[in-house]
């Protein structure tokens, strides 16, 4: 199933988001979890990230080759610029089209660590409007990008930031996924500026539930999202319990939820970090509500 096709079903999308396993004893252990959210909560596709310069390609072809095929649960990969020649690129893509996958999350791409700004790869792309353009025209693939809230941190303004938006878009993405963000109003004003500037594709929430303090402070340093004052203040008001850590996360990603799905959200993304039970909590409660 093509993931655009199921945008079309006049009800929420709901999907969750793993990292690919360093080793065959954490694959077991993932392709458990994710059997488990299957028989619970039934998501309609699951994707798995792609390590900053490739360096997990191999274990995310074999990832999401598994779940779709033994699983049987709609399956995305993620595929960025990083340390890629076009060539490349489309040697990994026949790959996945081979396997039966249908969807792409194209990227840019983090830069490698150790590396302060990102560097194309000679013969590779330098930006991710390139490489969905790549795509569109020599696969028949469902194409997913990413879009910022609050803009990219990279960006010169918001406006700046939705051109480059309407750049994916255009060059054949056919929805959008949002990094993580924990205020609904910077979503809704994040949609209508994007639906002003002609952007009608469907534009899907992505939520990270918080479990641990600084975790969550570092991603959202590295992303340049904001923590509401009043949500930061009580997680550091427990950040040495974790249970009540998990207990605020949860609480606020459901209100969150319901927010969004009230307020038309096409569907919802969960980053699960490849924990089934803060995402668990979170999705029954709103399918509940």
């Amino acid at each position: 199933m093509k993931i655009c096709d199921a945008h079309g079903r006049d009800r929420p999308v709901f999907s969750f988001e793993f990292f690919p396993p360093k080793t065959d004893e954490a694959a077991g252990q993932l392709m458990e979890t994710v059997a488990d959210l299957k028989e619970i909560l039934a998501p309609d596709f699951v994707s798995v990230t792609y390590g900053a310069g490739g360096s997990t390609r191999a274990r995310t072809l074999e990832c999401v080759t598994r779940i779709q095929g033994e699983l049987g649960i709609t399956s995305m990969a993620h595929l960025t610029c990083v340390g890629a020649t076009r060539v490349e690129v489309g040697e990994v893509v026949e790959k996945l089209s081979q396997r039966g996958i249908e969807n792409v999350l194209a990227l840019r791409g983090d830069p490698p660590k150790g590396e302060e700004s990102f560097q194309a790869t000679e013969g590779g792309f330098t930006h991710a409007n390139e490489l969905i353009a790549f795509l569109s025209e020599r696969f028949q693939l469902c194409i997913g990008a990413a879009c910022y809230p609050e803009a990219h941190p990279e960006s010169d303004s918001t406006e700046d930031d939705l051109r480059w938006t309407r750049a994916k878009v255009d060059a054949g993405a056919a929805f959008l996924t949002t990094q993580l963000f924990f205020d609904n109003a910077d979503y809704f004003s994040f949609v209508e500026r994007a639906l002003s500037a002609g952007i009608s594709v469907p534009i899907v929430p992505g939520i990270m539930p918080i479990t641990n303090v600084a975790q969550i402070e570092r991603f959202t340093k590295m992303c340049g999202a904001g923590i509401p004052e009043d949500l930061l203040a009580r997680l550091r008001r427990y950040q040495d319990d974790p249970a009540l850590v998990m207990a605020t996360g949860i609480e606020h990603a459901i209100q969150q939820c319901r927010g969004l799905l009230e307020g038309g959200a096409p569907g919802l993304h969960f980053y699960t970090l490849n924990k089934s039970h803060a995402t668990r909590s979170i999705l029954a409660a709103v399918r509940g509500s």
